[in-house]
């Protein structure tokens, strides 16, 4: 068993927060693993940006507990946020200063070594295209461009845990990739830790390890995209792939025991099943009734899936 302290970044126990009458935070509980990407999903209001906020100290709980490297991010706001490095959903620049002036600015906020600081600033203006731009005004970028420098901003300081709100929001596809692999490389090669919230499930799906879907400011559920899909959408789906369209395919296939679902769409066959041991039998039963099969594949769970299930479940209840 090793140290907990050591083993989480972020433990959140029982989090409320409330704004008048309004609960946006509502009992939550999660924690965020040392050098993993977390990611927080959910609809606008949902508590997000909120949750982010609790975990900078930037508002006091109004009931339960935050641990953020160890420390209570209420009590030890100041050396938390050195730590640490935020990318809000609107970027926080200086329009008056230069790309390089902010740079400068919030490095020697965070104590940084002067040599240290320049070598990092002139890396990270590369590294997202402004080496170019560098000395003009930040009021003339563009809000991409705008993105660009929050986010060179906030890995600055090689901070240990990092808070993306929406880090691709208003970004070229070109420079969204880059963000992405960035986020990438940074667990990768520097095991930082980062929390991410997005509305772009695809993102999601292709750079955390572990989610928590909220709805209202509750977590309606939390884990890998696999311990998700095993929970909320048991059943393997296989995609059978034809020559040709067989017209009885969908009934032959529904014959067969273990078969929870079958849905045709012209020559590929998507088929539910129990557990992959039934899909010899329904190849077989399909070859018997003159189908030219191309492919046989199972269907990975999307984290789509499982998101708009729990939502749909989520407004029935309401």
């Amino acid at each position: 068993m090793g140290n907990n302290t050591m083993e989480y970044a972020v433990k959140v126990q029982n989090l409320t927060h409330t704004f008048g009458t309004l609960k946006a935070v509502d009992d939550m509980t999660f924690n965020i693993r040392r050098g993993e990407v977390f990611g927080l999903l959910g609809p606008n209001g949902a508590g997000k940006t909120t949750t982010v906020r609790l975990l900078n100290g930037l508002y006091a709980p109004a009931q339960g507990s935050i641990e953020v490297l160890g420390m209570n991010p209420q009590s030890e706001g100041n050396t938390v946020r050195r730590r640490t490095g935020i990318l809000t959903e609107t970027p926080a620049n200086y329009d008056r200063l230069t790309a390089r002036q902010n740079l400068e600015f919030f490095g020697t906020l965070a104590g940084m070594d002067k040599t240290d600081l320049n070598r990092r600033i002139e890396e990270l203006l590369t590294f997202f295209g402004l080496e170019k731009r560098a000395d003009d005004l930040v009021g003339k970028y563009s809000k991409g461009m705008k993105q660009r420098l929050a986010l060179a901003r906030a890995f600055l300081h090689r901070p240990e845990l990092i808070y993306l709100d929406e880090p691709t929001s208003g970004l070229d596809p070109e420079s969204a990739q880059q963000v992405r692999e960035l986020i990438e490389s940074l667990r990768v090669q520097n095991g930082h830790t980062v929390f991410l919230c997005t509305h772009h499930l695809d993102e999601a799906q292709r750079l955390c390890d572990r989610v928590a879907i909220l709805n209202r400011g509750r977590v309606l559920a939390q884990g890998t995209l696999e311990e998700l899909g095993r929970r909320f959408l048991p059943g393997l789906w296989i995609e059978i792939g034809l020559w040709m369209p067989l017209p009885t395919g969908e009934e032959i296939i529904s014959r067969q025991p273990g078969v929870l679902q079958v849905n045709v769409d012209g020559r590929a066959l998507k088929v539910q099943v129990n557990s992959e041991s039934q899909v010899p039998a329904i190849v077989r039963g399909l070859v018997e009734a003159g189908a030219q099969i191309v492919s046989v594949q199972p269907v990975k769970t999307s984290l789509e899936d499982v998101y708009f299930k729990l939502q749909a479940q989520e407004r029935g209840e309401a």
